[in-house]
């Protein structure tokens, strides 16, 4: 990302979203075996953005439908799981999902300065 010239002050909760997006990825997607993951990179001009779409085979499971966690209880008293997303919701101006010929489809966009 910094070939594409993305700044460091983006280029933080980007690298932060990649990998809770892979742990997720393998959480989910391939919880007993292994499995592919694609990662497609673009920046984009107008707006000046980084788009990264993450695509694997595994089981069917869109993250988004999952319910927020309630951040304001203690974190003994919070359900395990969901934290990540959450995160990644915050850190980047857009995510998107599909499931689209097999694949699980997951879209970022950061907008960049």
């Amino acid at each position: 990302m910094q070939k594409l010239g993305c700044p460091h002050k983006s280029l933080v909760p980007i690298t932060i979203a990649v990998d809770e997006i892979f742990s997720n990825i393998v959480k989910c997607a391939y919880p007993n075996a292994q499995g592919p993951v694609d990662l497609l990179l673009k920046r984009r001009e107008t707006p000046k953005s980084v788009w990264l779409r993450f695509e694997d085979k595994g089981i069917p499971y869109n993250p988004l439908e999952e319910a927020d966690p309630d951040v304001t209880l203690p974190a003994e008293k919070r359900s395990v799981g969901g934290l990540g997303i959450f995160m990644v919701k915050k850190l980047v101006d857009d995510v998107s999902y599909s499931y689209e010929n097999g694949k699980n489809i997951l879209t970022l966009i950061k907008e960049i300065e």
